[in-house]
């Protein structure tokens, strides 16, 4: 297994496990991304940044994260997504694909690493409880939606 920074070509493979995400947090319909804006705002607008996990030139996970900022603390890497294949859960890729963000938030100085977690799915929490998380109960989401933005 091989965790690697995202190359232009990787667009349509971590978009599949983008739907695989949304198919498994009960929202199918949600995702509006194309390969084609997703590959964009990877490599050209530099908008986001993604790992991949893959095995046998397979891509088997992802990880998508950005740089944030805390008024509080300072700099802070957001994780967005991170997801693996269900074939793949359990062989380490997820904690490859974690401990490797990690790094990037501690090479950059980071003041901490965001992320967000659906109470409901235990094994992810119970996964970030083990890597040292706080998992907050405390903060609600605030969240606006732009529809007319959507997929531009």
């Amino acid at each position: 297994m091989i965790i690697r920074n995202a190359q232009r070509g990787d667009e349509t493979a971590i978009l599949e496990l983008i739907q695989g995400l949304a198919d498994f947090e009960n929202e199918p319909d949600e995702v509006v991304n194309t390969a084609e804006k997703l590959g964009a705002d990877l490599f050209d607008k530099k908008v986001c940044e993604a790992l991949v996990a893959t095995e046998s030139d397979r891509i088997i996970g992802f990880a998508l994260y950005y740089m944030a900022y805390s008024t509080w603390k300072g700099p802070v890497l957001y994780l967005e997504d991170l997801y693996v294949l269900p074939d793949y859960r359990g062989t380490g890729a997820g904690s490859k694909l974690f401990d490797a963000v990690v790094n990037i938030a501690k090479e950059r100085n980071c003041a901490r690493m965001d992320w967000q977690v659906l109470d409901w799915n235990t094994d992810a929490i119970a996964f970030y409880e083990r890597k040292g998380a706080t998992i907050d109960k405390e903060w609600y989401n605030g969240r606006m939606f732009f529809p007319e933005n959507e997929g531009k």
